[in-house]
């Protein structure tokens, strides 16, 4: 019995705090009440945290669709998140991709300048999803997996108490109006009592009642004045807790800050090994693809040349050659620029720049002498123009009988 006394009494009291903090925030939403502000520090503080709160989601979001791009996959991964399950292993898009080429070069025939091209082309693309795995899962554990604990966690516990700092600012500003009012009546009664007081003598069949009843208005109303300024040291008190515990909490935001500092750089760095891998993949497959004989064609195909070397820094339509525009070396040319003991005169096929101080620089239908020198790499020679000398990659010459 006393339990259910005392539930009814607290559930009567909270609806009374509730009514009470509804009423102050309408009343100051019309405009027809006082505010308590905010420090100007706090404010600071409180806006800098939501805006935290508000581009660290943005960030985290965005960082997730570049992982992975396939909203449904994102979203599977969500619910096995949330049922606290791991997700099934899914083959992702380079490694799929590989897979196809194997297979494909495989029914082709290993032996074969396609198929072998093609298996090998497979064998780099899995290697480059296996990259793309690991990017994934490191990027997750060290840059997305801190993001997502603040918002789930810290920025929580202070959206809480900062709820918990407008409650008790309701109810400081509440208890303000109520002393202000209870104030406001104390004094309209005393002048009322005067005013009774003075007309007693012409009222003397109901001097006493009126001085009873006189009484009885003022000492309520100093009763209600006297709660009314206890409730007031009581919530300012409450008040001034709480904002500095949220105060505390929000200082706590350039320690997060610094710590999402240290993660931008595990991601950066993630990235950067995961880039640099995919280089040296292709780096690897371009050497593979640029040594098969370029003679596997059809009779009345012309022969391509090798890809020039990756190490030349030759981008786009200078590191690709075509048979649709530009003049292709044949490889009886090219063997005989390698196993030449003497030097000879070379025509420069298209430019080319150099990529450091150990190479030339090669322009458009220029002449220069080249000569091959014991140990250097397949792709190159070395070329001489005038006083100047340096490495030339073969594939951007014609020799000259």
């Amino acid at each position: 019995m006393n339990i259910m006394d005392f539930n009814v009494k607290k559930l009567a009291a909270d609806a009374g705090t509730f009514l009470s903090r509804a009423v102050q925030f309408t009343e100051e939403k019309l405009g027809q009440a006082e505010k308590t502000e905010l420090d100007a520090h706090l404010e600071n503080l409180l806006s800098k945290a939501e805006c935290t709160k508000i581009w660290t989601e943005k960030i985290m979001k965005q960082t997730e669709v570049l992982l992975q791009p396939n909203p449904n996959a994102r979203i599977e991964e969500f619910v096995y998140e949330k049922l606290d399950r791991k997700a099934p292993s899914r083959i992702n898009n380079p490694e799929l991709l590989g897979q196809y080429m194997i297979d494909a070069g495989t029914e082709f025939g290993p032996g074969t300048a396609y198929g072998n091209a093609l298996i090998k082309c497979g064998e780099t693309q899995k290697r480059i999803g296996t990259a793309d795995r690991e990017l994934i899962q490191t990027s997750a554990l060290n840059f997305l997996t801190p993001l997502r604990n603040f918002i789930e966690g810290d920025y929580k516990t202070i959206a809480k108490e900062r709820k918990l700092l407008q409650n008790k600012r309701l109810d400081l500003d509440a208890a303000k109006t109520r002393l202000k009012k209870a104030k406001a009546a104390e004094t309209r009664a005393s002048q009322l009592n005067s005013a009774r007081l003075e007309g007693d003598n012409n009222m003397v069949n109901f001097s006493y009642m009126l001085n009873f009843l006189h009484v009885k208005w003022l000492k309520i109303w100093a009763e209600e004045v006297t709660k009314s300024e206890q409730e007031l040291r009581i919530t300012q008190s409450e008040f001034d807790r709480q904002a500095e515990i949220t105060r505390l909490l929000l200082e706590g935001i350039s320690s997060t800050h610094a710590h999402h500092l240290r993660c931008l750089n595990d991601f950066v760095e993630a990235q950067m090994t995961y880039y640099a891998q995919c280089y040296q993949y292709m780096l690897d497959l371009q050497k593979q693809l640029g040594s098969f004989p370029s003679s596997y064609c059809n009779n009345n195909q012309t022969s391509v040349a090798p890809v020039p070397s990756a190490s030349s820094n030759v981008i786009g339509s200078s590191a690709l050659t075509s048979t649709s525009g530009l003049v292709i070396a044949s490889p009886t040319n090219l063997i005989d620029l390698k196993e030449c003991s003497g030097s000879r005169k070379a025509r420069v096929l298209y430019d080319y720049d150099a990529a450091n101080s150990s190479e030339l620089s090669l322009l458009a239908d220029e002449v220069i002498t080249v000569f091959s020198v014991v140990g250097m790499d397949s792709d190159w020679l070395m070329g001489e123009r005038g006083n100047q000398k340096g490495r030339v990659p073969i594939t951007y010459l014609e020799l000259l009988n």
